[in-house]
């Protein structure tokens, strides 16, 4: 347990106001939408993409009376009754805080880096040394500066063994997460493409990744990528690999069908045989992996073997998905710990669509009846997130029932749940599953999803969330960000899409038509909502949940002011659209005279923004024209505030403007394909897709040459051929034009060709030339840009049209 004057002392700060010296601190926090228990909170206003700064008084307002802050703001505060320490550096005086934490705690650390499969090599060691040792690890993909920071905080004396996860994406980031994690034991698990990293040569980042064990004692590691890799003579050097010089030698992989794969090792000059359930590369390394950690902490061969076979796929991260009943589900079925709870609550909180949230819990590991400290936590995350019904699924849970203040139910087992299912209503809720893997959820998970065919649109909201702040990290300060979610959010979803960007503090959301921004309100969504087509019939819903129509024309201008003037109203936002050269919607220039006219002489409606839209800002050999563009929309906008008297937002720059023109910034910008991570003009900006459409192979053919597939007998065989039989066609929204070889997908990472004509609900692939199997996963668009092009389309389009009978799973890491 700290006070403010214990972390005085730890961040030695430049100056302070310390008011009452014996305030406890419990929890760090940094941001003011994930505050639990405020009065023992330390706020750390730190800056990254936002400056924690702008928030101390929201942080305040919530009950934080305890802040770090950079010594540099000088903005005047008044915080009564509030300790406030200035420190030189945020960020750094955070990962203090944590590495005072680590120092604390006496028995081994494991510290895991690499590039690929260290949250699964994470998780696979805590199942496999669970039954020995207390073992506390880092949640999730908690593996950054900040996500490393926060875990260490966790730490403490209940455990007697800790997990690390470490990553770092460019030189200098490893020495100052060596510093808080100091590992005792290392795996450096599979490296990837330097490039991809932000690393000139796989040399250099394997040196980078390695500076996490410059205090170690052990390190596992595969001998693949260490051979002229200088590493201090203290550690012991645990390789594994091929070579007959490995501590662990790999002598042989056998693959038992596509369920399993039998290994003969050798250790010390004796051999084993370990069975890993599983075939692919990357599951078979990391399980290597884990069996060399396990050898050096002195296991059996027998134990390491029996505990090997019993390895399950690691599901690591929270899916939102539609659920029966006008339900939303969010599935987190596979661990649990009260760290991982706590994201997934905070997940929860941003869910707007239901008021009802129920949380489905079960036992968790480790916390027993006499752990006061964590049942005293689960009643504080509990009472700070918002939840309406609680239901308890395990012997300890159980017993606690009566001390939780929400509807509580209460269940022996999962069994015993899933029997009494079908007498509890869930109707019109947001439940989130949070269970240990004992108590097998994902039975529940089953029962509340809705039904639908096996292709899928996932949706990556992590990916969103980066984008979001790519585009934002453009922008100089104090310019507007309006996220377009029209179109059911480019094919993205509705309030699952909207939910986050309002977490996020966009500042307006643009939809078509006004039933899409009903829908949204509906779902819980209180950002303002700008509606681009207003139709007359629409003007009662617009008002009601109080939309912001674009006004275009006369027609709609003088309608909408009828309307209003009926209903009595006054000071009504609407936002005035300027046609500077697209022609297709707006105000022309010279129209503005009649424009102010109307404006001048009512107040039932007040401009909001003014606005127009570039046509043509990705290509250079219109540049004059763009410029054009933003000099008429000055100029119009110019004359328009000086009549009114009074100021509005002006916009007119979308994804390509953000991109390429920061002159037509003005005071707000648009991001709209963008934020869903394509970009047509720049391929410098570090966005990811945020959408991967799935199917799987329903059924596999051998065929001889001359035979035909397809409707009209159009797939004609050359040669003798496998087809595969998948579930997505035109009703899919997989375009027709996509048939006879012009679609590529991508099954087990390599690329194949449609055959024979697009079908409604299925289609047929040419899977000659590679290995697959049925129910074999397959990617629709591996190259989504290609594909449009491939038909002479844009993204857009391919997006926009994957029908809503697809099933959207969103997921959150």
């Amino acid at each position: 347990m700290y006070t403010i004057s214990d972390i005085s002392e730890i961040v030695v700060p430049k100056r302070s106001i310390i008011v009452h010296h014996k305030s406890i601190i419990q929890n760090l926090i940094y941001d003011t939408r994930k505050i639990v228990n405020a009065e023992t909170g330390l706020f750390f206003a730190l800056i990254n993409r936002r400056d924690g700064h702008e928030f101390i008084m929201d942080a305040y307002s919530k009950g934080i009376r305890n802040f770090v802050l950079q010594d540099d703001f000088q903005q005047e505060l008044v915080l009564p009754d509030a300790n406030v320490l200035w420190v030189a550096d945020t960020f750094l005086a955070l990962q203090a805080v944590a590495e005072t934490q680590r120092m604390k705690f006496k028995s081994p650390v494991l510290g895991i880096t690499g590039s690929n499969g260290k949250t699964i090599v994470k998780e696979w060691l805590f199942q496999l040394l669970s039954p020995e040792y207390k073992i506390y690890r880092s949640p999730k993909s908690y593996n950054s500066q900040l996500g490393v920071a926060l875990s260490l905080w966790e730490l403490n004396e209940q455990y007697n063994f800790a997990i690390i996860e470490a990553g770092i994406s460019e030189v200098g980031e490893m020495e100052k997460l060596q510093k808080m994690i100091k590992p005792t034991h290392g795996v450096l698990t599979n490296i990837g493409v330097a490039h991809k990293e932000g690393f000139q040569s796989k040399e250099e980042k394997i040196a980078q990744k390695l500076k996490l064990f410059t205090d170690a004692e052990v390190l596992v590691y595969p001998k693949k990528y260490l051979e002229q890799i200088y590493m201090p003579s203290q550690i012991y050097k645990f390789a594994w690999g091929e070579d007959e010089s490995c501590q662990l030698e790999v002598y042989s992989l056998k693959k038992e069908g596509d369920q399993a794969t039998l290994v003969s090792l050798c250790f010390s000059r004796q051999f084993f045989t370990v069975k890993i359930p599983f075939v692919d590369q990357a599951s078979i390394e990391n399980a290597i992996s884990c069996i060399a950690v396990m050898i050096t902490f002195g296991y059996d061969f027998k134990t390491i073997a029996d505990r090997i076979a019993t390895l399950q796929p690691m599901e690591m991260r929270l899916e939102l998905k539609k659920g029966k009943h006008n339900t939303s589900i969010i599935d987190d079925s596979y661990s649990n710990d009260l760290v991982a709870l706590q994201i997934a609550l905070d997940f929860l909180k941003q869910q707007k669509q239901n008021s009802r949230k129920v949380l489905i819990l079960s036992d968790i590991p480790g916390v027993q009846l006499h752990d006061e400290k964590s049942i005293s936590k689960l009643k504080r995350l509990v009472a700070a997130s918002g939840l309406t019904d609680l239901i308890f699924i395990g012997p300890i849970l159980s017993q606690l029932e009566a001390q939780f203040s929400l509807p509580t139910a209460s269940y022996s087992d999962t069994k015993s749940f899933i029997d009494g299912f079908k007498h509890i209503d869930y109707s019109n809720s947001t439940i989130l599953i949070k269970g240990a893997r004992d108590y097998h959820f994902e039975q529940i998970s089953k029962r509340l999803v809705a039904k639908s065919h096996d292709t899928i649109l996932e949706i990556n909201l992590n990916a969103l969330e980066h984008n979001l702040n790519v585009y934002r990290g453009l922008l100089p300060a104090g310019v507007k960000l309006m996220a377009m979610v029209k179109a059911f959010s480019y094919g993205s979803g509705s309030f699952e899409i909207a939910n986050l960007l309002q977490f996020n503090h966009v500042d307006y959301l643009t939809v078509a038509f006004a039933d899409e921004g009903v829908d949204l309100r509906n779902g819980g969504i209180t950002l303002p909502i700008v509606v681009m087509s207003p139709d007359e019939n629409a003007f009662d819903a617009i008002v009601h949940h109080k939309l912001e129509p674009e006004i275009y024309s006369f027609r709609v201008l003088n309608s909408f002011l009828r309307y209003l003037l009926q209903q009595g109203l006054k000071d009504f936002p609407v936002h005035i659209k300027v046609d500077t050269g697209m022609h297709r919607l707006g105000f022309m220039p010279e129209e503005v005279d009649g424009l102010l006219a109307i404006l001048k002489n009512q107040d039932a409606m007040k401009v909001q923004s003014v606005f127009s839209h570039l046509a043509s800002a990705g290509n250079a050999v219109d540049n004059a024209f763009t410029e054009n563009q933003i000099h008429l929309l000055d100029v119009f906008t110019t004359k328009l505030k000086q009549e009114l008297g009074y100021s509005f937002i002006r916009h007119i720059a979308a994804t390509s403007g953000i991109d390429l023109w920061p002159s037509a910034y003005f005071d707000m910008v648009r991001l709209g394909i963008g934020l869903y991570g394509i970009d047509m003009d720049r391929d410098d900006l570090p966005v990811r897709e945020v959408s991967v459409l799935k199917t799987n192979v329903t059924q596999i053919k051998e065929l001889t040459a001359n035979e035909t597939v397809g409707y009209n007998r159009a797939g004609m065989l050359q040669r003798a051929s496998r087809t595969a039989t998948i579930k997505i066609g035109y009703a899919d929204g997989y375009d027709r034009r996509f048939g006879n070889g012009v679609g590529k997908m991508s099954i087990n990472g390599q690329l194949v060709s449609t055959i024979g004509n697009i079908c409604m609900d299925m289609c047929m692939l040419d899977v000659t030339d590679i290995n697959v199997n049925e129910e074999d996963e397959v990617i629709v668009y591996p190259d989504i840009k290609e594909a449009a092009l491939a038909i002479g389309t844009i993204p857009y389009e391919l997006l926009v049209n994957i029908s809503q009978r697809v099933k959207r799973v969103y997921f959150y890491e």
